[in-house]
This record gives structure tokens, sequence and C-alpha cells, in this order.
């Protein structure tokens, strides 16, 4: 049977997707290994927020990439094999040449994928962590925009907005951050999280104008441009002095 071009892509599109492991599987992982015998431990995980961001993120590209490589080669080797006639050395090889197209637009999209996918990653990560904290929040919820955190609830932020934080996860920022400066704009704190070491003094000012805190790890908090800027502030302080307060005060007041 003759495929098109089209069709080879989309075979090796739908192969590959049926066998790459999902972000939340692949974050999990991460968290366990990297959490080892800390889970249950929310003090120390407290304490070292900023180190497990990072050392989670690296993980789980790690274990992504492994995934990709798997679930590529098994869906070369899927496809492929419907289109030899025989498993001859020159059959496969006059088979993948001329599909050269088909191969290079798959692996094109493998390599476009991997920033969005680690963007998501980033944002489980946190969700991961907040959950194993145990501060309650809605996730994505539909409020002034789509920030990806309200805390602590979506209701709450019906009944009393000026009592909630939001925080929005974006792993790179560029001139993103400003399409989510109008989210949930009626709260007590907005909170951008990010390990992005390339936000420029500029955006930070825009920033301060905007009533936005950006919350990085500490190593990040060491740029100098961060340092300089009081609305920088890593992880571990926007607990102590932001989250944790807050926390308090709903469960003083029974919100939580």
């Amino acid at each position: 049977m003759e495929y098109t071009t089209a069709e080879i892509l989309d075979l090796l599109r739908q192969e590959f997707a049926s066998r790459i492991a999902t972000g939340a599987v692949i974050v999990s992982q991460a968290t366990e290994e990297s959490l080892a015998d800390r889970r249950g431990n929310p003090a120390w995980i407290r304490a070292n927020f900023s180190t497990l961001i990072e050392g989670i993120q690296a993980r789980a590209y790690d274990i992504y990439l492994a995934s990709e490589r798997r679930a590529g080669g098994n869906a070369l080797r899927r496809v492929f094999a419907r289109i030899v006639d025989n498993d001859s050395a020159d059959a496969v090889l006059t088979a993948l040449e001329g599909n050269f197209m088909a191969l290079d637009r798959f692996f094109l999209g493998l390599t476009q994928g991997r920033r969005p996918r680690a963007g998501s990653a980033f944002e489980q990560v946190i969700k991961d962590l907040f959950t194993e904290l145990g501060y309650p929040f809605t996730a994505k919820p539909k409020i002034d925009g789509r920030p990806d955190f309200v805390l602590p609830s979506v209701q709450h932020y019906a009944a009393n907005p000026l009592d909630c934080v939001i925080f929005t996860v974006k792993r790179t920022l560029r001139e993103r951050w400003r399409q989510v400066a109008t989210e949930g704009t009626r709260a007590l704190g907005f909170y951008l999280a990010t390990i992005d070491e390339n936000v420029g003094p500029g955006d930070l000012a825009d920033m301060v104008r905007s009533k936005i805190h950006l919350v990085v790890p500490k190593r990040t908090k060491q740029v100098p441009a961060y340092a300089a800027a009081g609305n920088v502030i890593d992880f571990e302080t926007f607990f102590e002095h932001h989250l944790d307060p807050a926390l308090r005060r709903w469960v003083s007041s029974g919100v939580v």
C-alpha cells in the first residue's frame, strides 16, 4: 500500500502520542524521586522549595527525553513495518529515503513540542508541591482571565476576592507576563512564578505598577536586576511572609 507524506506523518504522530508518558506521570515520578524520604515533611519542603523546583524540573526533562526516545523509536518501527514489504536492509533504507519529508516534519514537531511541555511540567510541579504542602487552591479558575491557581478557592474569590491570592506560573516570560497582568486583579495579591533569569529592570518596574510579585528560586533571586527589585521574592519568602499568614487567616475565619 502506498502512503502519502501526510498519511505517514499522521501515523507517526498517532503512534508517538499513544506511547509518550503524560506530563503528570513524568512530574509525579520526578517529584517522587526528588522528595524521597522527605515526603510528608512540609517544613523541609517549604524550606528547600527553591532547590526542589529546579531539581524536579531538571529530572522531569531527563525522564521526558528518555520517554521520547522510546516512544519515537517505537513509532518509527510500527509505522515503517507497514510500509516495508520485506525485512531487507535495502527495503528499509529505501522506505526511509522515500519518506524523508515525513520524518523531517515528525522530528521537527518533537523538537518544537519540548518547550510547551516544559512549561506545562513547571506548572504541574507547582501543583504537586502545593498539594504536598496541603495548601488549598483551585486550579485554572475562570476569573478575570485564567490564572493557574487561586488560593484558597474560586468560591472564596467570588465571595471575597480581596482575601485571596492569585498565583500564575510561567517557566519563561519574555513579554508574556503582560498577558496575565489583568488576571484576578481584584485579589489581595498577584504572584507570578518563574525560573526565567532574564527579566529586565524595565519589565520589573512595569510589574510593580501592575502590582505583581515575581516569585523565583533563591539562586535566581541573586541576579543583579532581581536582587535590586523589591517585588522579586524567592519561594521561601513567599511561603513565610505571604501565603502562610493568609492560610492562618483563612483557617481562623473558617474559610478552610
